[in-house]
């Protein structure tokens, strides 16, 4: 069984439409407790997500340029609002979800395994992803305490998904998990199988360490140059 992001994501989801007041997205934010919410169009589809960040970036530049009775040069503005500033520049005059949201949204779907989630999260730095529908429509969203979850599953669980998954490899051996800590124990006939195992145990969901005590009757690692023998 793979854990899916349907399985961890939440369906009560805090979003904006993208015509809503920068006020409206605040007091939401504020009220749900959350950095940052979807946005999206009349029927539903996500168009971005607007954080607290993207909110906080009208001080940041009304700071930057108007503190301190400070006027930076018309050259400087210029160079502000087009260069690498230029996004957060223009955002600092938004006055609707739509102006301020980041978009496109980094998006998954429901049928996506949480590991994959978690790998689209990493790689582009985001805290959240809007879970939507074939269509593009919002159903839910997936943060990063969301895939912890996985890590939650019962030991009795755990041990059970072991010991099916690595069945075929490794008859016989003893499986044992303890606060998500796979221990295999035992003896099978090839070196190559313990190997396997240990990795097939290590790929499961909710597994936090898999801890190798096998033994083997015969070491056919040497034999095999895809192992690194000669």
């Amino acid at each position: 069984m793979t854990i899916l992001v349907e399985n961890v994501m939440t369906t009560d989801v805090a979003a904006v439409n993208q015509k809503a007041s920068f006020h409206t997205v605040a007091e939401l934010l504020i009220s749900r407790g959350v950095s940052g919410v979807p946005v999206v169009d009349d029927d539903d589809h996500v168009l971005g997500v607007v954080s607290e960040a993207d909110l906080l970036a009208k001080e940041e530049f009304k700071q930057r340029y108007y503190g301190d009775a400070y006027r930076p040069p018309l050259r400087a503005r210029i160079r502000h609002s087009a260069g690498s500033e230029g996004s957060g520049y223009r955002k600092s005059l938004g006055e609707t979800a739509g102006d301020l949201m980041t978009g496109p949204a980094h998006v998954t779907t429901p049928e996506t395994p949480v590991v994959s989630a978690a790998r689209l999260m990493d790689r582009h730095g985001v805290k959240r992803l809007p879970v939507t529908d074939s269509a593009g429509r919002l159903v839910g969203i997936v943060s990063r305490r969301d895939l912890i979850k996985v890590f939650l599953r019962a030991d009795q669980d755990i041990e059970q998904h072991v010991r099916e998954t690595i069945r075929a490899e490794a008859r016989g051996v003893d499986v044992a998990v303890a606060d998500g800590v796979v221990t295999l124990t035992g003896t099978v006939p090839e070196h190559s199988q313990a190997i396997i195992a240990v990795r097939l145990a290590e790929n499961l969901d909710g597994v936090v360490a898999v801890h190798d005590e096998l033994e083997w009757k015969r070491d056919d690692i040497a034999d095999v140059p895809i192992w690194g023998g000669a």
